[in-house]
């Protein structure tokens, strides 16, 4: 835990370093609500927008109110984080999972900082571990800890519905982060929901061995999440193809969904330093 920590907070630094150079001050705007929550009721004015009226209230016959907002200045930052079987893809020291806990914590040290509420949901196709928003350093450190400690009781994986957990929970206007190998299919129509409803982010982990694998010859492969073994020949030419082909169609097809639903995405290899094209995303939100 000592050594994750460590990590973290080595990250943590160079990010604030390469931000403040670059962006000449805090990411705060990065994590910070710009829309509108309810505040209070007044009585209706001439001129007002009758959308703003609270028909439930004004029906009890004391008056016509209406609904008072006022600019959001916290927001939620809420992490959503596939721990299913094909995240442990790649070398045992930092395969896919590792990656992600990683970039998962400082995230979290950083919004923990800037933002007043932090969150996780972490799934697999059933839940995992949930962390309801809360503020301070201790939500924040009790995130990472949580992250580190986890072992997954399922190896399989259902996006759609950790999507619409994740919608049922939320009830306000939040920052949504979702990281995950996005190995999975019918989660596009919950993904388009979450984005119409919350300011997504969308953290896109994959390993070189799914693109390029070795020049291996025949091998079994195992598909940790199925069960299932299969005989291939990494030799071959037109597997090999295949291979980058289906990779790169799956990740086009995600990157434009999140381009029309006017969400962030971020593809990250999980052997990568991911500090500079963090800071990259944050320059792009601010």
């Amino acid at each position: 835990m000592d050594e994750f920590l460590a990590r973290l907070r080595n990250f943590d630094i160079r990010i604030r370093k390469a931000v403040n150079s670059q962006m000449r001050g805090s990411f705060r705007s990065v994590f910070k609500g710009t829309g509108l929550e309810f505040s209070d009721l007044r009585t209706y004015q001439y001129g007002d927008d009758v959308r703003a009226i609270d028909w439930n209230v004004s029906s009890k016959g004391h008056g016509t109110f209406v609904k008072v907002f006022r600019e959001e200045k916290d927001q939620t930052v809420f992490f959503v984080v596939d721990v299913s079987a094909s995240q442990q893809v790649g070398p045992p020291e930092r395969h896919k999972l590792e990656a992600t806990k990683e970039i998962c914590g400082v995230l979290a040290l950083s919004a923990i900082r800037e933002a007043s509420h932090v969150g996780m949901y972490c799934f697999s196709d059933q839940k995992e571990k949930y962390i309801k928003p809360g503020n301070g350093l201790k939500t924040g450190y009790q995130l990472i800890m949580s992250l580190f400690k986890l072992q997954p009781q399922s190896g399989r994986t259902n996006l759609a519905e950790a999507l619409l957990f994740t919608l049922n929970c939320l009830k306000r206007r939040s920052v949504v982060i979702l990281l995950s190998d996005f190995i999975d299919q019918r989660y596009e129509h919950n993904l388009k929901a979450l984005a119409r409803k919350h300011d997504l982010v969308v953290i896109h982990l994959y390993d070189q061995r799914e693109v390029n694998l070795p020049r291996l010859g025949i091998i079994p492969v195992h598909d940790t999440e199925s069960g299932r073994t299969v005989w291939v020949n990494t030799s071959s030419v037109s597997f090999r193809k295949g291979l980058r082909d289906t990779f790169r169609h799956n990740q086009a097809h995600l990157e434009q969904l999140c381009r029309r639903f006017n969400a962030n995405y971020l593809a990250l290899d999980s052997q990568e330093d991911f500090v500079p094209k963090l800071v990259e995303l944050f320059r792009v939100r601010k």
